[in-house]
């Protein structure tokens, strides 16, 4: 099911010095880039709704660092980190400038650890899938910020808040990930939802509706539905990077929700 945003917004003309919301996008399957379907065409939605981003800070569940890093490249790669899908996706190229001035901007605002200049990485399908079909012209810069895989969720969390002043900047922030993500456990003929994953699910969207933050940081304790959506943690932590830039009334919305391949989830967020 999906469902449309709470404030809609113009996103026409230049408004890079308005304040951007910030987004958590569940990205699921690397298909959702060039099949049409539900999904993809939230995120369209979605994008003509917001203001124009100055530009992009992704933080996607597939850029895993020892250490956090930045991409500070002018022309990042598309990287296709994936296998066993058709031609086509392969074929697949979103050749957005990067941004060397704000990745520097982002080693300057954060102080909860050093934040090393990367020029190999690129973007990777998290950010790719989800952006050729939010801002299909590739024309607004990009940049990613890695994952310190080091790191436990209050970690992550204390340093996305940090990020927060550069939505006043006109940087839309955006987390790429899945709330529920068992790989082990998916059935591709299944075309809804375990009931676990949809506990969890269910639970994550009444948490981040009650701005309950410290339970989703600790999403252990919410038993053995958590401990079966999230074996690894890499696609939960990118929804702690947006909710972590949320004010304490603002406003927040589902632009896309519903379950897939059985333990898939793919809830995306709106902040602001």
């Amino acid at each position: 099911m999906i469902t449309r945003p709470l404030s809609p917004e113009s996103n026409s003309g230049s408004d890079a010095d308005q304040r951007m919301p910030a987004l958590f996008v569940g990205h699921g399957n690397p298909m959702n880039a060039i099949e049409d379907n539900a999904f993809s065409r939230a995120w369209e939605d979605m994008a003509r709704l917001l203001p124009r981003p100055k530009a992009i800070l992704c933080i996607s569940a597939h850029w895993e660092t020892a250490g956090t890093q930045v991409t500070a490249m002018e022309h990042p790669k598309t990287i296709h980190d994936f296998g066993g899908f058709p031609h086509e996706l392969y074929e697949k190229s979103y050749p957005a400038p990067g941004s060397p001035e704000l990745a520097k901007q982002v080693q300057k605002l954060v102080k909860k650890a050093p934040v090393a200049p990367d020029q190999s990485w690129g973007l990777d399908h998290g950010t790719w899938s989800v952006l050729c079909r939010m801002f299909p012209q590739a024309e607004i810069p990009v940049v990613q910020l890695s994952l310190d895989a080091t790191k436990p969720p209050a970690w992550h969390y204390a340093l996305a808040k940090e990020l927060r002043p550069l939505r006043e900047q006109g940087v839309l922030i955006v987390g790429s990930g899945n709330i529920v993500h068992n790989l082990y456990q998916v059935d591709f003929y299944h075309d809804s939802g375990y009931d676990w994953a949809a506990e969890f699910d269910g639970t994550i969207e009444r948490l981040i509706l009650a701005h309950d933050h410290e339970l989703i940081i600790n999403y252990q304790k919410l038993g053995q539905a958590a401990a079966l959506s999230i074996p690894t943690n890499e696609h939960y932590l990118p929804l702690l990077y947006a909710l972590a830039v949320q004010d304490d009334q603002e406003p927040v919305s589902f632009f896309a929700e519903g379950l897939t391949l059985g333990s898939l989830s793919m809830r995306s967020v709106r902040i602001g």
